[in-house]
Parts: C-alpha cells; sequence; structure tokens
C-alpha cells in the first residue's frame, strides 16, 4: 500500500472515532492480531476491546472533532496529531469524577499498518488539560 492509501484507512478508522463512520467496518480496517496500546486495561484486547470502547463512547451521542489536525506518514506508520474538542458525558475518568462538558486537549495518534491494515495502535493524549477543563481538581 502507498502512503495515501494508509492515510486513508487511519482517516476511516478516525470517522469511527469522531462518532461518524461504519463501526462494521473496524475489521477489514483492522488486522485480527491487532495491538491497541490505548485501551484501558480492563478491556479486552484487540479489535474486541477497541469495538467495545467505540461503542461505549457513545460518539454518535458525545462526539469528537479535531479542532487542529496533522497526518504524517512514513513506510507503514502514520500518525495523526493535533487539538481535539471533545463532549464529556460527565463522570469518573481516571480517579476524578469529571462535570459533564465540552474540552480540547492535545493528542497524538500512531499507527502501524501491515497489508493496508492496522495493526498497531497507540495513543498520547494530555489527560491533565481535560481534567482541569472538566473541575476534575477543584479549580
Amino acid at each position: 500500500m502507498n502512503l495515501s492509501e494508509n492515510k486513508a484507512v487511519v482517516q476511516e478508522l478516525d470517522e469511527l472515532g469522531n462518532g461518524t463512520g461504519d463501526l462494521s467496518r473496524l475489521d477489514a480496517l483492522c488486522t485480527p492480531d491487532l495491538v491497541n496500546h490505548a485501551l484501558a486495561p480492563h478491556m479486552p484486547p484487540g479489535i474486541e476491546g477497541t469495538r467495545q470502547f467505540l461503542t461505549s463512547a457513545r460518539r454518535d451521542r458525545h462526539p469528537g472533532r479535531w479542532v487542529e489536525s496533522f497526518v504524517v506518514a512514513e513506510e507503514d506508520l502514520v500518525v495523526q496529531f493535533g487539538s481535539r474538542e471533545l463532549h464529556w458525558p460527565g463522570g469518573s475518568f481516571r480517579g476524578f469524577d469529571l462535570s459533564e462538558g465540552v474540552c480540547t486537549r492535545d493528542v497524538a495518534f500512531a499507527y502501524r499498518l501491515r497489508e493496508g491494515r492496522i495493526a498497531e495502535r497507540w495513543a498520547i493524549r494530555d489527560d491533565l488539560a481535560m481534567i482541569l477543563q472538566l473541575g476534575g481538581l477543584g479549580q
């Protein structure tokens, strides 16, 4: 696959995280042995954990969107980074009780593709910015 095709696969997966796209396409976008390094420890590994996360996040009701996004591709890697806005429905996050609201945080997602499908995924997020914006540290 060429770099443009790899970016297109990542873009389609990104649409799922933004609350758009067809979740049934997850198996076509990812390898069966996907390693999603960004899943919480209590989630099942691989595609199943990724599917559960995308379903439980309810992006259709609590969408996310890129405020600013850059995508870089080289060989089998695609990295997307920038600033994302998300609607948090309220509740516990990393041990903090956060109010419902909208916040913006910097993120970077990295993907390794194999034969045109995502084989690995990493996420680096500024969770402290989210916690602060949603009142988790008693401003």
